[in-house]
């Protein structure tokens, strides 16, 4: 999206260029808009979040060092500067990290060049009223946070191994517009000087910081600076010449290199929360250190809640990868598949080398074992909780149940473990909640049942009302009611479950001969003989809309109803695949018609109104299964030429 540019010819400070005043893109308006009218109490998080991108910019930078020792420019010591200044009411938070050039200043800070920027914002417009302020890290935008306690904000950076000169100086008052011009900058990275609104002055104040920092930020592995308090005789000046005594005030250390029964639940949590930015603590936590072949440590987090943007392909969704303690990359998407990307946490090698290429990871043996041993960590932990305590894991299902599924379809080696993880909506059961796992379904079979009986829909009631399910109520067999759009692939690939048959009650014939009375067995008989005609009729009036007609076994009180034959796609899954926009395999419905209806029972196959009742009752059974008829006009005018006959 272009920005408005208005270049003014007045210099920002001695060896600057002209500076230029753009607007900012209509998004970050908005979102600066929300942020600075107050959107959240917590305001404190704003030092977080510029902790935590000087933190980052450190670690890109020691990262591309490895390579480029260069630009390190002879200043090895990476480091967080942070100066509270009472007197002149600002903070400053400074990192000698990887900087950043002209460009970058404009597309980072001026604009929000992603897709999921309108959700992002009317999610911060629906939490108005909230404090939950832990959104705004997860969407990555966290620089914007300093206009919650700043009436202006001024950055000052250079990207490392780039000349002086090319230093970039941006300011803004937050109100819609910022000006930008190139500076002579001696220092690599980037500091930002907030001058703080009158209502936040507290900030200002050295103790009020460190306890901020203490909260949020102790684990940051880079050193944390504030200026010492000075004594009355100490006269020492600095290494930097600023005349400041300066102290780490961070622990920094990799609180997952420690033995977990020396970390505390309270420990993992603030650790948790600095890493995702999630107020609320992980409903599991799972540290893991592994000794031998390879050496390494993994922790790793379920979150209790799904972010806002778990379906957003775009998004970034990895595990941080660490070398010896050492940051690599924040989108290690080969060390945890997708269906787990709501997984959060790291994994600390010993044994790969420092500079690692995606191509690497993607290659290599030994991150292909940690993630197949990752995976199946985090699966035996749900496992355990869904036996310790269901009612937590029904919680995690609902939030994460429709990605977890996709596991079955993705990991063939743990179908049948995520298959355990599974639960469903049932008839057993009242509402939609989904609570039965297929175990329950098992345990609970009769002697005689062979399969596990399913049906899937595009929503929970129009599986719960489906035709199909009558004969099954009426001999007190269980079905599975899907409703996800998932559970079509899922069923597709989990053929069976502890040598138990997965089976579509709408698809191919049923067998229930072992479930059915002996009478009911032979008035089926007799039926099928008497209603001959009628169904042959049928037949030839629908032959270009049904495969064929046949006498059903599994309707009680409907009239009619469509099947799929047993190998071809269903209609839910069809209509799926057109609401995405690929194309779906004509295949014509089998129509099933109920012997025992009133309805049929006094159809007269000579009659005349025989060719407008076919029709009727495959129209009627095609939205009782959800379809939407192709022209219900014509439907309206034979209902009520049948009405009136």
């Amino acid at each position: 999206m272009s920005s408005e540019t208005k270049t003014k010819t007045r210099k920002s400070r001695k060896g600057s260029s002209a500076s230029e005043t753009r607007s900012f893109q209509t998004e970050v308006k908005q979102l600066l808009h929300l942020m600075i009218h107050s959107l959240y109490s917590n305001k404190e998080i704003f030092l977080r979040e510029l902790i935590s991108n000087a933190s980052d910019a450190c670690d890109k930078l020691r990262f591309a060092s490895l390579t480029d020792n260069q630009l390190l420019e002879d200043d090895e010591a990476l480091g967080i500067w942070v100066i509270p200044d009472d007197k002149n009411k600002t903070i400053t938070i400074r990192d000698n990290g990887i900087g950043m050039d002209h460009d970058e200043v404009v597309q980072d800070i001026g604009t929000i060049a992603r897709s999921g920027t309108r959700a992002f914002i009317e999610k911060m417009e629906a939490e108005k009223s909230s404090d939950d302020a832990g959104f705004i890290g997860q969407f990555g935008v966290g620089f914007y946070s300093s206009f919650l306690v700043g009436k202006q904000v001024t950055l000052l950076t250079r990207k490392a191994g780039v000349a002086s000169k090319s230093g970039v100086m941006w300011t803004s008052d937050g109100t819609g517009e910022y000006t930008i011009s190139s500076v002579d900058r001696p220092d690599r990275g980037t500091e930002i000087t907030i001058s703080l609104k009158e209502d936040d002055l507290e900030y200002a104040e050295k103790f009020r910081i460190r306890r901020i920092i203490e909260k949020y930020s102790d684990h940051i592995s880079i050193p944390i600076l504030m200026p010492k308090e000075p004594e009355q005789d100490d006269d020492a000046q600095s290494e930097d010449g600023t005349g400041e005594n300066w102290e780490t005030v961070n622990k920094g250390s990799a609180l997952w290199t420690r033995p977990k029964q020396e970390v505390s639940e309270e420990e993992y949590n603030n650790f948790y929360s600095s890493l995702t930015y999630d107020p609320e603590p992980p409903a599991l936590t799972i540290h893991n250190r592994v000794e031998g072949k390879m050496d390494y440590v993994s922790l790793l987090f379920v979150p209790s809640n799904a972010p806002f943007d778990l379906w957003d392909r775009e998004q970034r969704h990895g595990i941080k990868l660490y070398v010896r303690r050492i940051f690599i990359s924040d989108d290690a998407k080969t060390l945890m598949p997708n269906y787990l990307r709501f997984v959060r946490g790291l994994v600390d090698c010993a044994d790969l080398p420092l500079n690692v290429s995606r191509e690497f990871l993607q290659q290599n043996r030994d991150i292909d074992k940690i993630r197949s041993a990752a995976v199946k960590r985090v699966l035996g932990e749900l496992r355990k909780l869904g036996k310790a305590d269901p009612d937590k894991y029904g919680r995690l299902w609902k939030e994460f149940g429709k990605s977890l599924k996709e596991g079955v379809v993705e990991d063939q080696e743990n179908r049948q473990l995520i298959a355990e993880l599974s639960r469903f909506a049932s008839t057993r059961n009242d509402g939609d909640a989904q609570t039965v796992s297929l175990d329950e379904y098992v345990d609970r079979m009769p002697m005689k049942q062979k399969n596990i009986y399913y049906i899937t829909a595009e929503t929970h009631s129009a599986a719960e009302s489906s035709p199909h399910l009558e004969v099954f109520r009426k001999n007190g067999i269980e079905v599975l009611l899907l409703s996800d759009p998932i559970d079509e692939w899922f069923v597709s690939y989990l053929t069976e479950y502890r040598e138990k048959p997965l089976k579509s009650i709408a698809k191919g014939e049923l067998d229930l001969d072992d479930l059915k009375a002996e009478e009911d067995k032979e008035d089926a008989k007799a039926r099928q003989a008497t209603l001959d005609p009628l169904i042959q009729k049928f037949k030839s009036v629908l032959e270009d809309r049904v495969k064929d007609v046949r006498i059903s076994d599994r309707l009680v009180d409907s009239p009619s109803c469509l099947i799929a034959d047993e190998f071809d796609m269903g209609g839910n899954m069809e209509r799926i695949l057109k609401a995405i926009g690929q194309d779906a395999p004509a295949a014509k419905p089998i129509l099933e018609i109920n012997p025992d209806h009133d309805l049929i029972k006094r159809m007269d196959p000579e009659s005349e109104t025989v060719e407008d009742w076919a029709c009727l009752l495959f129209d009627q059974a095609a939205l009782a299964e959800g379809a939407t008829l192709k022209n219900p006009g014509e439907f309206v005018k034979l209902m009520n030429r049948l009405l009136i006959s």
